[in-house]
């Protein structure tokens, strides 16, 4: 099941997505330290959760979806914030199909980022805050 964040904010999508995500991303990107995960690999269970764990480039990965998902929820109205964060528990949902998959952890990271980006950008081009 393919999840799109776009539908559970009542926005458009323009056509040119402002820069200030992937800018605010880099920053918090940069301050996180190299290689760990969004959550503490130490009580790791599941196969998708030790995979993250055991890739560098899935805990970059995941570090940037929670950071990207940390700043949109802060930005938004709470009704809002709860449609995301029921996205959000369907695609750790879904995520955890992939097992110990990298390459389709990597995709459904990607596939994650892609969309909460999307939704920043559109918050960020009705701005200035």
């Amino acid at each position: 099941m393919s999840l799109s964040l776009m539908s559970l904010l009542p926005v458009r999508l323009s056509s040119t997505l402002a820069v200030a995500p992937a800018v605010l991303a880099a920053t918090f990107l940069a301050l996180a330290p190299a290689g760990a995960a969004s959550f503490d690999c130490a009580t790791a269970r599941a196969a998708d959760e030790k995979a993250v764990c055991d890739s560098c480039d899935l805990a970059q990965l995941d570090v940037k979806m929670s950071t990207l998902y940390g700043v949109l929820t802060k930005l938004v109205a709470m009704g809002q914030r709860g449609m995301i964060q029921d996205a959000q528990r369907a695609w750790l949902a879904q995520r955890s199909t992939c097992g110990g998959d990298t390459s389709c952890l990597s995709g459904a990271y990607k596939s994650r980022i892609a969309q909460l980006e999307a939704a920043l950008g559109e918050i960020y081009s009705r701005g200035p805050f």
